[in-house]
């Protein structure tokens, strides 16, 4: 199954030409996906040496391109988006949501780097780094530079996909919602600074366009505003925990995520999208939460922490969509 929309031609410059619009596609069991590597697996991860090709001037976080040794192409970040960045993806990947492949590499060595404008801090002169998120970059899909969609206005509004990336947003604390509404004014004109990603696909002969959160560098922190809010803190997450969701006196649900476009990703979200979410992520396990975590860099600690956390915010979300509204909305476990 795919939540999908036929695209037809549009005069608005964000919508995309013919085909079919895609934002979802049955993962199967999720119990038995590699969340420790992800989409790739383990045949594909990055492979050194790497040489460099650009930096990326992109937003907020230095990041740079390399080549590897089997020609793959890499986008590599560092700082504390990294780590959450792997793990919140593959998260969303198992539970049926289109994203980039990407690894957490602890360290190693890039060729050729010059002098950086920017992250001359995570790489050393001989090119030496640690603690890198490396996301594959290719032409098939293809990023389609200058195309996106709000959180509000898309194809698959009121759908049970849509609401459930939205639940999988509050469920990791991503706080950083940026969507086509969000621009940035350059030297060249408006250009887009948005998380919210348009993939052309032509793989298996038709024409389709892969619509997907493509950055959840803010995740595993506390949500907030810009003096309160983290990324990759887990005694922030956790201290979190118990404000995650809320059941209001009408059966409404309050959630306690603080961040960008808030009411965009909690406004509409009721116990039947809850309920449909849980078919895919109440069936991954604790197991793989912590091979997923260990695989995107977590520390022993983190990954207990995490793991804790997380399984708390999920039961949480079960309690829901079992109609246990009188536990949920006093906070009981």
């Amino acid at each position: 199954m795919v939540a999908a929309h036929p695209a037809g031609p549009s005069e608005n410059s964000q919508e995309v030409d013919t085909g079919q619009k895609v934002l979802w596609q049955d993962p199967g069991d999720p119990s038995q996906l590699d969340l420790r590597f992800g989409i790739g697996g383990v045949e594909h991860q990055p492979q050194p040496p790497f040489q460099f090709i650009s930096e990326d001037a992109s937003g907020t976080t230095p990041k740079v391109f390399v080549r590897d040794s089997r020609g793959a192409t890499w986008n590599v970040k560092w700082g504390e988006e990294a780590r959450p960045s792997t793990f919140a993806t593959r998260l969303a990947w198992a539970c049926g949501y289109f994203a980039q492949s990407e690894y957490f590499v602890a360290s190693g060595r890039i060729e050729g780097v010059p002098r950086l404008k920017r992250g001359r801090s995570n790489v050393s002169d001989d090119g030496a780094f640690r603690s890198a998120r490396f996301q594959l970059r290719n032409d098939s899909p293809k990023y389609l530079d200058g195309r996106s969609w709000t959180w509000k206005k898309n194809p698959f509004k009121d759908t049970h996909e849509l609401d459930g990336l939205k639940i999988l947003m509050l469920l990791v604390s991503n706080w950083d919602g940026k969507d086509a509404r969000d621009t940035i004014r350059t030297a060249d004109g408006m250009r887009m600074d948005s998380n919210l990603a348009v993939f052309e696909d032509d793989r298996n002969g038709e024409r389709r366009y892969l619509y997907l959160n493509d950055d959840w560098g803010a995740s595993m922190g506390k949500w907030g505003n810009l003096f309160s809010r983290s990324k990759w803190d887990c005694a922030g997450f956790s201290e979190q925990t118990d404000e995650f969701v809320k059941v209001r006196e009408d059966g409404s649900l309050k959630w306690g995520f603080a961040g960008k476009h808030r009411g965009s990703l909690t406004d509409d979200i009721d116990r039947s999208d809850v309920a449909w979410l849980l078919t895919y992520l109440g069936r991954i396990t604790d197991e793989q939460i912590r091979s997923g975590l260990e695989g995107s860099g977590a520390t022993s600690s983190e990954i207990y922490c995490f793991a804790r956390a997380l399984r708390r915010r999920i039961d949480q979300l079960q309690m829901i969509a079992a109609g246990d509204l009188k536990r949920i909305s006093t906070g009981q476990r």
